[in-house]
């Protein structure tokens, strides 16, 4: 017998509100651009976002992560989740639109793929998740324009894209790591990787950029753009797509992956007055058919199965360019137990009963 359905109203606005703050993270980046160098936005958003998970997890009356070995892996694990990446974005952003990031942070899903299926090997790729492989990478070919030749700035910016994504698919195979041998939940587990982040771009920004430009001197949109990062991106993102992980079940909030490249689309051209060759968006949906393909999403299913990431049941949703955005761990068809380990803003998340 099959559990009814959960009431749309219940989770369609944070699912919105999710794709919605995620898609529209790299417009503000773009912004923060003005008054900033990349290594600042990256730290002050951490550091935002750091703060707004710790007051969740004491709302919430958790503790922080425990054990020095646990967080000595919270200060490796932070150099590929968010430290790295996150200056990446905003160095490649001097140099690409800010569209062009979004429809690169869709490809996380098929770094995080090939991440697993070279590195970690722990089962023969299905053949769905070799064609997702190979449709993705047409996908970028398409993106890039190859046949028109590439080089110079924008080919720079763009092989930044492509190590920022490849930093979060060994980001998102270490989570999985760190989820089976520590006792520890998603809230603790990015707030604990936040924290080591900050910490990072503390001592390396000033390295990378210099001095920091005098915070008053910053306009009130570079403000609004850090705080939407920082605040919005990380923080309140991450407890809404909780919400909708625990009211609609696994499969419907890994279906927010496919919503950001189109918001950072539309909000680049609307916003910042960004120019698409044709190309472009083809690419990206190319790529994001590839996605689709390597998790099964055309396959069908039995009744009581999903197709959802990683090994055993985790949510396919993932953390993008500002921490904020969708990157999916891909697998195998699994049937789902009474118990699942989901994922919110790309952290595997500790059990919860599954309404799917």
């Amino acid at each position: 017998m099959t559990s009814p359905a959960p009431d749309v109203k219940r989770w369609l606005p944070a699912f919105a509100a999710v794709a919605l703050i995620w898609g529209t993270s790299f417009m503000f980046i773009k912004d923060a651009l003005t008054d900033l160098a990349p290594a600042y936005i990256a730290l002050y958003r951490i550091a935002l976002g750091a703060l707004t998970l710790v007051l969740f997890l004491a709302v919430r009356r958790l503790p922080p992560a425990r054990g020095l070995r646990l967080w000595m892996h919270l200060f490796v694990f932070a150099i590929f989740a968010s430290t790295v990446p996150f200056v990446l974005f905003g160095y490649a952003e001097q140099r690409v639109p800010s569209v062009l990031a979004g429809i690169w942070n869709g490809t996380a899903p098929l770094t995080t793929l090939l991440v697993t299926l070279v590195a970690v090997r722990l089962q023969r790729p299905a053949r769905r998740q070799i064609w997702g492989l190979l449709t993705g990478f047409l996908g970028v070919l398409v993106v890039l324009g190859v046949w028109e030749g590439v080089g110079g700035a924008s080919l720079t910016g763009q092989l930044m894209l492509l190590a920022a994504v490849t930093c979060y698919g060994i980001a998102f195979n270490y989570t999985r790591w760190l989820l089976q041998h520590f006792e520890i939940s998603a809230f603790q587990l990015s707030a604990g990787q936040l924290l080591m982040s900050t910490l990072h771009l503390v001592i390396a920004a000033p390295l990378i950029a210099g001095r920091p430009a005098a915070l008053g001197g910053m306009s009130p949109r570079v403000w609004i753009a850090i705080l939407a990062l920082g605040v919005l991106g990380t923080g309140l993102a991450f407890a809404l797509n909780f919400h909708v992980v625990q009211t609609a079940g696994v499969t419907t909030g890994s279906m927010v992956t496919y919503f950001p490249p189109f918001v950072a689309a539309i909000a680049g051209v609307l916003f910042l007055g960004e120019h698409l060759t044709w190309h472009q968006p083809v690419g990206g949906l190319i790529v994001l058919g590839g996605v689709g393909i390597s998790q099964g999403l055309f396959v069908r299913r039995r009744p009581g199965q999903q197709v959802v990431g990683g090994q055993g049941v985790e949510d396919p949703v993932g953390r993008d360019a500002a921490g904020d955005g969708p990157g999916t761990p891909v697998g195998e068809p699994v049937e789902l137990p009474g118990s699942v380990r989901v994922g919110v803003d790309g952290e595997p998340a500790p059990r919860l009963k599954s309404n799917a």
